[in-house]
């Protein structure tokens, strides 16, 4: 059985979780059928895994900040003629306890076991806090 493998994105332009969602909404960001889709230039080597449970992990202000599962990867065809993935997304952001992440261009691959955990339900609705102070609360385990 194949082992489930995540990606990490940094989430250009995106000030907070809103600003992804606002983006996500849009006709733009959307497939024919109607789901989100992030389009990249290159196609994962780790497609078997990423299928098997995979999700994106958003990088907002240098901190990942939530995730959406992958559904699935689809071949686009700019007006280029060049191949390209899009990365079928699941609408729901799923927040995530703070982890900072130093810029990188791209995606990069995250064991699960390095994935930070999902903010449970009773703590979905609450304000976010600033990055930088849930990062370091997430840093020492208070969070």
């Amino acid at each position: 059985m194949t082992k489930a493998i995540h990606l990490v994105k940094l989430s250009v332009g995106s000030e907070t979780i809103d600003d992804l969602q606002n983006w996500q909404n849009s006709p733009m960001a959307q497939g024919p059928d109607g789901l989100p889709r992030h389009v990249t230039r290159m196609w994962p080597k780790q497609e078997t895994s990423l299928l098997n449970g995979g999700s994106i992990y958003w990088v907002i202000r240098g901190f990942i900040q939530c995730r959406q599962r992958i559904l699935g990867l689809d071949e686009v065809i700019g007006r280029d003629e060049i191949r390209r993935c899009a990365i079928r997304l699941d609408p729901k952001l799923i927040k995530t306890t703070a982890a900072a992440k130093r810029p990188f261009q791209g995606w990069r691959y995250l064991k699960p076991e390095d994935a930070p955990m999902d903010l449970s339900q009773d703590r979905e609705d609450e304000s976010p806090l600033p990055p930088e102070l849930a990062g370091a609360l997430a840093d020492i385990g208070v969070i």
